[in-house]
């Protein structure tokens, strides 16, 4: 009789966890204990104030803990017959917070729904994804013009999210973009001559033989990889040529604020108690964290309030003063593990669209964390992009929640073999 109970209570057990049973528990593991330290990481710096974004970081955690496990054991390939309705829906909703949006920090960038506000910048990303992946799947990224359809795709939300305006996320869609353009077989020459006015641009304003020798060097990538190869070289060239005037007129198209951000970084002390503050004290505190670091809730740096912003776009800054190099470490050996079991759900998807969402899951969240982590040790400029499941922000950690759903959705439904 307690045998017979025992095996039913087995079976019942294996039944529960069944539409679970071949998701990456690694990679889901990995997202939460980072959502728990981002969670403790906020409560420290809102101790002395008594905030309670710590507790709605918590709350809109386990939310998106839910949403991940139940797009987990759906079917992620039924997104791909919704695509065009998100994709337009995201725009829709891009259109409406630049005529509604809530304004701070001269963007645009909230739409307040009761007493929610709601970041449609960040649902970009996904949606973004999802409609690159269905072009992916399709037909390879191989000639011009289907590099030309995706990069149309792409513009329309970029263009939108920009003249909010939100150069971080406009980054980071473009950055989504380029990583899925390489998977989808995209000739890499094609993508170094799609960045290559921009990098034009900063070395020409920074160091002219390394600008020359940029210039040349794309000209020999237009001629290797263009079908046209003269006359694509010599438009090469032009193009980088002529991108300092458009960096001229590019940095003239930027908010007094953005610029600040750009400018502070190559030189905070410039302005110490105003734009190159918070890039000062943010290196402050890392440095002060030491080894070990000074002790949760003990940083001076941050329970003193000295960085601004420490619960949101710095919130690094507090993980380093109190937790010091050791859980700085730790940290990044999390979002390390992240990234690699990415690629591996990647790698072994049972087609394109689901390989293509985890390569577009990957590029969005690489890019976040280098320049987040970047720009609170001064190795970048301030761009407002959050750190994925550490900064509080109730929009961005939903984003990547679901994201991180769908890629567990590809892991749960991936072909295996039978012995």
């Amino acid at each position: 009789m307690a045998s017979s109970m025992l095996r039913s209570s087995r079976w019942n057990l294996k039944s529960l966890i069944q539409p679970w049973a071949d998701i990456d528990w690694v990679l889901l593991l990995a997202v939460t204990v980072m959502t728990v330290i981002g969670g403790i990481s906020i409560r420290s710096v809102e101790l002395s104030s008594g905030g309670t974004n710590w507790i709605q970081h918590l709350v809109m955690g386990a939310i998106g803990l839910i949403i991940a496990l139940w797009l987990a054991r759906s079917r992620y390939e039924e997104v791909e017959r919704w695509r065009w309705w998100i994709y337009g829906s995201i725009n829709l909703l891009l259109i409406a917070v630049m005529l509604f949006g809530t304004t701070a920090l001269g963007a645009e960038r909230w739409l307040t729904i009761g007493n929610f506000n709601i970041q449609p910048s960040e649902f970009a990303k996904v949606g973004l994804i999802i409609t690159l992946a269905s072009a992916i799947n399709q037909e390879s990224i191989s000639t011009l013009p289907r590099l030309f359809q995706v990069l149309a795709i792409t513009a329309v939300p970029a263009a939108l999210v920009f003249l909010q305006p939100s150069l971080g996320s406009t980054l980071v869609l473009g950055s989504i973009c380029m990583s899925m353009l390489y998977w989808g077989n995209a000739n890499p020459g094609w993508l170094a001559l799609l960045v290559s006015p921009v990098i034009s641009a900063l070395l020409f304003n920074v160091y002219l033989p390394a600008w020359l020798a940029w210039v040349a060097l794309m000209g020999f990538a237009a001629w290797k990889s263009l079908p046209w190869r003269i006359y694509g070289s010599l438009g090469a060239i032009v193009l980088n040529l002529t991108s300092g005037g458009l960096g001229k007129i590019f940095w003239d198209f930027l908010k007094p604020y953005q610029k600040a951000r750009i400018t502070m970084f190559l030189n905070p002390d410039q302005d110490p108690m105003g734009g190159g503050y918070h890039l000062i004290q943010s290196r402050i505190a890392i440095g002060a964290g030491e080894l070990w670091g000074q002790g949760l809730f003990k940083g001076t740096q941050t329970q003193l309030n000295f960085i601004p912003e420490q619960d949101t776009d710095f919130i690094f800054a507090a993980v380093g003063e109190e937790l010091g190099f050791i859980g700085s470490i730790v940290v990044l050996a999390l979002f390390w593990i992240i990234c690699l079991r990415l690629v591996s759900i990647a790698q072994s998807a049972k087609d394109n669209f689901g390989s293509a969402i985890a390569i577009g899951v990957l590029g969005m969240l690489i890019f976040q964390i280098t320049v987040n982590i970047g720009m609170t040790i001064g190795l970048a400029p301030i761009t407002g992009i959050p750190l994925p499941w550490l900064s509080y922000g109730r929009s961005a950690m939903l984003t990547n929640f679901v994201a991180i759903g769908l890629v567990l959705s590809v892991a749960n439904h991936r072909q295996r073999l039978r012995f």
